[in-house]
């Protein structure tokens, strides 16, 4: 039997609520590579689907199968043909996708039909639909190359699929789809789900696939992960690479991901199914797993308002509990928040100070300047203490101080430099708590 621990427990559950609250309600398209499935994480990942879907997230599941498809055609001594990174899909070829999609749906529900005590899915009621909801047309000949039955998403019932999921369905898409005629083309998972995400307007679409995510130097493979990447240096990236034909290859996933943002799509992903929770930790984590794509950069560096407050109490508390900062209600934040800078990412508050300044000294103080556990070490505290020194050189202010009893070695790195307390402001040094014993710190603005 394994242990919960409440010092640790409660303050991550207590991390996550943000996120909770976010995407409730939020659409995410999750296309999952068919290698996830040939690798036996299907149970594990059907799991986290359904923790996302009873947190209310409306959830459209589209599923690849080129391993299992391969695995077919190997079996009846035919051979796997692509050209530009397409199957070529020839009438032996369609009988086996047909084939292979048919078992993988049944395994797909038999998985989100588990029910056993003591795991995520107990109590767990998530119901699959699916249907015709693509319409193709072929790929055609392309450089002399006929595709045969390979085909493109032509259009996504996007009204069909959005009533499902609004009373609480996952929708199940397999890469078919049929003509107006009722002829069937075998389609890839990454067309379906980026077609699907761009027709639904969705918040996310996420491809969990056998890469990690798009590395910051994609030559070097053993460079760490880019978790968020602009859109704009996503194309670059992309027009600097050639034409993907494999999805190990930095651009095969990336190229979808930038025409889905392009076309409407918030944010998408790419994370790798080799991890153990990867879905959880992309979505209900600071900094994910995964390499993020997004129109613009997430994290703002902003003057606070009225909205903030909540955010800025729920980032104060534990320090103010530990002794680090001195205790604020939510009356003295509601009074002053015009005078707090904040760091915001994705909706959540990162980071937070004030100037409280003392126009007569030509003075401010710097206070409440905090940093979220999650994200310390990233340059976020320099980030706010530049902003506050930009506020106090517009108010005409020669220096900003600070009173600490914990960080004054940061502070000193950073040009402040320690002053006895009878430096105050008059106004302030009748506030001094002398039993705290904080040191004051002082630094001169150029």
């Amino acid at each position: 039997m394994s242990l919960v621990f409440p010092h640790t427990f409660v303050p991550w559950f207590r991390s996550v609520a943000p996120y909770i609250h976010a995407y409730r309600g939020k659409t995410f398209v999750v296309a999952m590579a068919g290698e996830l499935i040939a690798a036996g994480k299907l149970n594990a990942f059907v799991q986290d689907l359904a923790i996302l879907h009873a947190m209310g997230i409306k959830l459209v599941l589209v599923h690849g199968f080129r391993p299992q498809v391969d695995e077919q055609l190997r079996a009846k001594g035919h051979v796997s043909r692509f050209s530009h990174g397409l199957r070529i899909t020839d009438d032996v070829a369609l009988d086996c996708a047909q084939e292979a999609a048919g078992q993988l749906r049944f395994e797909i529900e038999a998985a989100f039909s588990q029910g056993l005590p003591n795991t995520p899915m107990a109590n767990a009621t998530v119901r699959l639909v699916s249907g015709n909801f693509l319409t193709a047309r072929p790929v055609g000949i392309v450089d002399g190359v006929d595709f045969r039955q390979s085909g493109l998403v032509r259009k996504v019932d996007a009204a069909a699929i959005r009533k499902a999921i609004d009373i609480g369905a996952v929708v199940l898409l397999s890469p078919f789809g049929f003509s107006p005629t009722g002829e069937a083309f075998n389609l890839t998972m990454e067309d379906v789900a980026t077609a699907t995400a761009i027709a639904l307007q969705a918040d996310k679409l996420l491809f969990v696939t056998e890469v990690a995510g798009v590395r910051e130097v994609p030559a070097d493979p053993d460079s760490a992960i880019d978790t968020e990447m602009a859109l704009a240096e996503a194309e670059r990236l992309l027009a600097a690479l050639p034409r993907p034909t494999h999805p190990t290859e930095v651009a095969f996933y990336l190229q979808h991901c930038v025409k889905a943002c392009r076309q409407g799509v918030e944010r998408s992903h790419i994370l790798p199914f080799s991890v153990d929770g990867a879905l959880l930790q992309e979505v209900y984590t600071h900094d994910g797993i995964g390499t993020m794509v997004v129109d613009e950069k997430l994290e703002s560096l902003r003057e606070a308002s009225n909205d903030d407050i909540g955010g800025i109490l729920q980032l104060i508390e534990p320090f103010e509990r530990d002794g680090t900062l001195v205790k604020r209600d939510r009356t003295e934040i509601e009074r002053d928040i015009a005078l707090y800078s904040v760091i915001e990412h994705d909706g959540v508050i990162f980071g937070c100070a004030a100037l409280y300044p003392y126009p007569e000294q030509r003075t401010g103080e710097m206070a409440a300047l905090t940093v979220s556990d999650q994200s310390q070490g990233q340059g976020d505290g320099e980030r706010i203490l530049k902003r506050i020194e930009q506020r106090a050189r517009a108010q005409g202010l020669d220096s900003i101080f600070v009173l600490t009893t914990r960080t004054m070695h940061w502070f000193i790195k950073r040009g402040f430099a320690q002053v006895d307390p009878d430096w105050l402001p008059e106004a302030r040094k009748r506030k001094y708590n002398w039993d705290r014993r904080s040191q004051v710190l002082v630094k001169k603005l150029g």
